[in-house]
């Protein structure tokens, strides 16, 4: 039976890099896959050049989205670097459950350290409330004071040059950060896959889990 997932970043590239083997994982066993994207994903340097623009962003996006197979890119558009837990954000994010009458959701770790991430995945909390599938991943490099505890693992090896393309389709993010970005991700896949005795895994913390 089919399943409608949501998956849900931050910016364009969140969910590639934190679950995007898992995304054709599921839509190669033809689940519904959603992407639901809260910012406009541009941000800029101090004295205000730009890094990536709305426009880029968004185009880079949809390539990745065409990639991964989504059924939906959901892009909301809020500021980046501005989110904020609270009403605002949670009726967003409950909006799309309603609409598309979601199973699972994906959604970023609640205590990450990007500001931007942590507070949707607070906001998934109250949003999901009723969903009876909630699993939270990390996008990122950056250290932090909190343990995620990885307790639910997806095999991608069948799927990771895909999830690699679909990184890639970030030209700007990938010519910024060069291959070590995309070499960072594929050795934590790696590894995870190693200590679960596969090739390559990604890694999750569960809120809720029934099936």
């Amino acid at each position: 039976m089919k399943k409608n997932i949501l998956f849900i970043g931050a910016h364009f590239d969140d969910i590639e890099l934190g679950a995007g083997g898992t995304f054709l994982r599921h839509v190669s066993e033809g689940d519904n896959c959603y992407m639901l994207v809260i910012t406009d994903s541009a941000y800029y340097n101090y004295d205000g050049t730009p890094i990536r623009d709305v426009k880029t962003a968004a185009r880079e996006g949809k390539n990745a989205a065409k990639i991964l197979g989504a059924k939906k890119l959901i892009s909301v558009g809020l500021e980046t670097k501005t989110l904020q837990y609270g009403f605002k954000l949670i009726e967003i994010i409950n909006k799309v459950i309603d609409d598309h009458k979601i199973d699972a959701i994906y959604t970023h770790w609640n205590k990450d350290v990007h500001q931007d991430h942590s507070a949707i995945g607070k906001a998934t909390l109250n949003a999901g409330r009723h969903v009876r599938n909630i699993l939270m991943y990390r996008s990122n490099w950056y250290q932090t004071t909190e343990f995620f505890r990885a307790n639910y693992f997806v095999d991608i090896s069948n799927f990771i040059d895909k999830k690699i393309e679909s990184v890639k389709a970030h030209e700007n993010e990938y010519k910024k950060f060069g291959q070590g970005w995309i070499d960072f991700f594929v050795n934590e896949n790696s590894n995870t896959g190693k200590r679960n005795g596969i090739k390559y895994a990604e890694e999750f913390e569960i809120v809720k889990l029934l099936k």
